[in-house]
């Protein structure tokens, strides 16, 4: 039996509200932060290759070294043509679409149209009625201590007995966001309003996204596509308004941890199930780019910033993170980074920048939950996570850094969207 911590592009991340691969089981840490040099692309390209070689059907990379930059990618798309993965293809990233919904409220309290500790109630009293949507604040859902509970579940019932047949069964059906909104509410709460540690929870983000549309009188997603995502100067990154995505792209192998066999294709899916919460697409330049933006204050003044780096506890993914408004911080041998996970049925994607925006990485895979679980319901990791971490500290703190396997604490990418399975 699956246990009932979906989740999803959200729940840590989303990815697309339930379901990522893993990413951070675990934290490497050294006394003194060393400082990455330069770009080694033979070692990079060589590194995204052992991603491949341990079983990842396809993988793309964009690395940032100040003005520098190295693209590569490794294996197929389509594992029956096997036409190949390029650096530049447009992917469904997941929970990453938190990081641009909470930059667009963010806006707003900027401008004095909402205030961060004010209650949900006072803005969407119909849709959080009574004391609920008095003690839970703005605040608390960007920051998943709002303790409402994830949607995922419920949305997607078969989910829970280890078969994919609601994963099909709503493959082209429409979800309207208050519909899911309900589904949360209904949910047992998982905790008590602004208490930490927090969880992770889809739903929080569309109730954003539906703020959002209240105070601007604006469709959610056109607004974040005018004022948050042109404003980064974003050239393939969208919220498609089809099952489709848009432009050159990868399929998306789903494995649900070995109950579907073999993986299947959910590259063609109607993403309105995540929403604000996880239905962006783009690529892993237009990432890196969107972050590096946002760390360097282009997309809100220093005050909104700085809120969206106060961090609290949240559990997510079988683990904890440090979470702010929309993003998180990762503490790797070389320092800190910031950025967000995501994953959708399919496709996965981890994007992190330091505080500066100078050194960054974005990546994107085409298939997920490729582990198995264990008879104590835990997930074992596999040569593809090991492989990925290496490509990852590579990637941001150059040659030199412990391996995952050396590591005493082995880390995995994208712990926000983990979903976790009981037999």
């Amino acid at each position: 039996m699956i246990s009932r911590r979906f989740i999803l592009s959200g729940r840590r991340m989303a990815v697309a509200t339930a379901m990522g691969a893993l990413l951070a089981a675990g934290t490497v840490t050294t006394p003194a932060a060393a400082t990455p040099e330069g770009l080694d692309r033979q070692a990079l390209q060589t590194s995204l290759d052992a991603v491949h070689k341990a079983g990842m059907y396809g993988m793309y990379a964009n690395v940032r070294d100040g003005g520098r930059t190295w693209r590569g990618a490794a294996g197929v798309a389509d594992v029956d043509t096997r036409r190949p993965v390029r650096p530049d293809m447009v992917h469904r990233v997941g929970s990453i679409t938190k990081t641009f919904t909470a930059v667009a409220i963010l806006q707003q309290v900027e401008r004095g149209a909402i205030e961060l500790d004010a209650p949900v109630g006072r803005y969407l009293p119909d849709l959080v009625p009574g004391e609920r949507g008095q003690k839970v604040t703005v605040r608390m859902l960007l920051n998943h201590t709002s303790h409402i509970a994830d949607y995922i579940a419920p949305a997607f019932p078969s989910l829970l007995e280890g078969s994919a047949k609601s994963l099909d069964d709503h493959r082209f059906r429409t979800i309207a966001p208050e519909e899911l909104v309900e589904l949360g509410l209904n949910g047992v709460p998982t905790g008590e309003p602004g208490v930490a540690p927090g969880s992770y929870s889809n739903t929080n983000y569309i109730l954003a996204g539906l703020l959002l549309e209240k105070v601007t009188g604006t469709d959610a997603e056109d607004h974040i596509t005018r004022n948050v995502i042109r404003k980064a100067g974003l050239r393939h990154t969208s919220f498609p308004r089809t099952p489709h995505i848009p432009g050159p792209h990868s399929k998306a192998y789903e494995s649900m941890y070995g109950f579907i066999d073999p993986p299947r294709d959910y590259s063609v899916y109607n993403m309105s199930w995540a929403g604000t919460a996880g239905a962006v697409t783009s690529t892993m330049d237009d990432l890196n780019r969107f972050y590096r933006a946002l760390l360097r204050g282009e997309l809100m003044g220093a005050a909104q910033l700085a809120e969206m780096q106060k961090t609290v506890v949240v559990l997510a993914g079988g683990g904890s993170i440090d979470y702010g408004l929309g993003l998180y911080s990762l503490d790797l041998p070389c320092g800190r980074f910031w950025g967000h996970d995501g994953g959708v049925f399919g496709m996965a994607t981890q994007s992190l920048s330091s505080p500066d925006g100078s050194r960054q990485l974005s990546f994107g895979v085409n298939r997920t939950k490729y582990q198995t679980i264990d008879e104590s319901g835990h997930i074992v990791l596999h040569p593809i996570d090991y492989a990925t971490v290496d490509h990852l500290l590579l990637a941001l703190c150059g040659p030199g850094t412990a391996t995952a396997k050396a590591a005493t604490a082995p880390f995995v990418p994208f712990p926000a969207d983990r979903l976790s399975v009981k037999r």
